[in-house]
C-alpha cells in the first residue's frame, strides 16, 4: 500500500495585526490579563470583504511552490474550517475557484479546532488507496467577524484571530510519510463549546430577534474545555505513540492545536516534557482554530525546530468535543 508524506506546507494570516492593548480600548480587560489567561499577544483579523477562501488560497499557493508542483497538478481540495465564506456552499469551493481548479473534487469539513487533523486523515487514505496524487488540505478561519467585542463576550473574543494553512499531500515510497490518525468525538459536551445560531432547527434559522438575544456569538465553558483538554491531548498524544511503538524520545516535536497557552503547558508538564518539544506560538496569533497546526508547522520549519526525516505528533482537542492525533515521518 502506499503511504501519504507532506511535500509542501505553507501559511497565510492577513496583514491588520490587533494587540492586546487595542482590544483594551474595546472592552474592559488588560493586556496583563489577557496574557494571564490565554498566552496571547497579538493576533492577526482580517479587513473589509477578506474571506476564508482569501485567505486558504494564499496559503495553498506557497504550499503549491515549496511542493515544487503545478497548481494545475493538484487533483483533490479538503478545506477544514468552521467560518466558510458562505452559509453554503463551503469554502474550498471558493478556493479551487480562486486557484482556477474548477472541476476536480472539493468539500469541507466542519470539526473546528481538530479540523486540520481529521482533514490529514481523510486525505491520507485518498492517497493510500491510490485515488489522487496530489492532495491541497487548506486549514483556515475568519473568526474576528465571529466575536463580541464588548466586555460581556471578552473571554471569547481575546482568543480568536484569523489565519489560515496549506499542504500538499503526495503518495511516496520514502522514509517520510504519516504513520497513523487517532480521531476521537464525545458529542454529549456539543454545548460546552458551540455558536448556537443560525440554527436549522430553529425557523427561521436567524432573525432579529435571535440577534438581540447575542445567540449568534460563540460560548464557551472554559472550565469544563480545560478539564478535558489536559487530560485528552496527552491520552491521544500516547495513543499515537504507542501506535507506532514509538517513545517520547524518538519524537522532534509535538505540534498541538494552540488553544490556550495554560492548556498547552498543562499537556507538556502530564507528558514531562519541555515546552523546546510542545511547540506554541499562540503569543502572535491567537486560536486560529482549524489554521493553528499548519500555521504553527510552518514557523516551527522556518524556526529549525524539525526538518525532512524528524518524527513528528500533530494533536489536537476543540469543540464537538473532538480531538485526535497523527504521526509521521516529515
Amino acid at each position: 500500500m502506499l503511504s501519504t508524506k507532506i511535500a509542501g506546507i505553507g501559511y497565510y494570516v492577513p496583514e491588520k495585526v490587533i494587540t492586546n492593548f487595542d482590544l483594551m480600548e474595546m472592552m474592559d480587560t488588560s493586556n496583563e490579563w489577557i496574557i494571564e489567561r490565554t498566552g496571547i499577544e497579538e493576533r492577526h483579523y482580517v479587513s473589509e470583504g477578506e474571506g476564508t477562501s482569501d485567505l486558504g488560497a494564499a496559503a495553498a499557493r506557497k504550499a503549491i511552490e515549496m511542493a515544487g508542483i503545478a497548481t494545475e497538478e493538484i487533483d483533490f481540495i479538503i478545506c477544514a474550517t468552521i467560518s466558510s465564506d458562505y452559509f453554503f456552499p463551503g469554502s474550498a469551493f471558493q478556493i479551487q475557484d480562486k486557484l482556477g481548479l474548477n472541476g476536480i473534487g472539493a468539500f469541507d469539513i466542519r470539526v473546528a479546532c481538530s479540523g486540520f487533523i481529521y482533514g490529514l486523515s481523510i486525505a491520507d487514505q485518498f492517497i493510500k488507496t491510490g485515488q489522487y496524487k496530489n492532495i491541497l488540505l487548506v486549514g483556515g478561519e475568519v473568526q474576528s467577524n465571529a466575536m463580541n467585542f464588548s466586555t460581556e463576550g471578552r473571554d471569547m473574543s481575546v482568543l480568536f484571530g484569523d489565519g489560515a494553512g496549506a499542504v500538499i499531500l503526495q503518495p511516496c515510497a520514502g522514509e517520510s510519510k504519516i504513520f497513523s490518525s487517532h480521531l476521537h468525538a464525545d458529542g454529549k459536551y456539543s454545548q460546552a463549546l458551540w455558536a448556537e445560531v443560525p440554527a436549522c432547527n430553529l425557523k427561521p434559522h436567524i432573525s432579529h430577534e435571535l440577534l438581540d438575544q447575542g445567540r449568534q456569538y460563540p460560548h464557551m465553558n472554559g472550565r469544563e474545555v480545560f478539564r478535558h483538554a489536559i487530560v485528552r491531548f496527552p491520552q491521544v498524544i500516547n495513543e499515537a505513540l504507542d501506535a507506532n511503538n514509538l517513545t517520547k524520545a524518538d519524537i522532534s516535536l509535538i505540534i498541538p492545536h494552540q488553544a490556550n497557552l495554560r492548556i498547552t503547558q498543562a499537556v507538556a508538564k502530564r507528558l514531562d516534557l519541555t515546552m523546546d518539544v510542545v511547540y506554541s506560538n499562540i503569543h502572535k496569533y491567537g486560536n486560529t482554530t482549524a489554521a493553528s497546526i499548519p500555521i504553527a508547522m510552518c514557523e516551527a520549519l522556518a524556526e529549525g525546530k524539525f526538518k525532512r526525516g524528524d518524527n513528528l505528533i500533530l494533536a489536537s482537542f476543540g469543540a464537538g468535543f473532538s480531538w485526535g492525533a497523527i504521526a509521521l515521518r516529515y
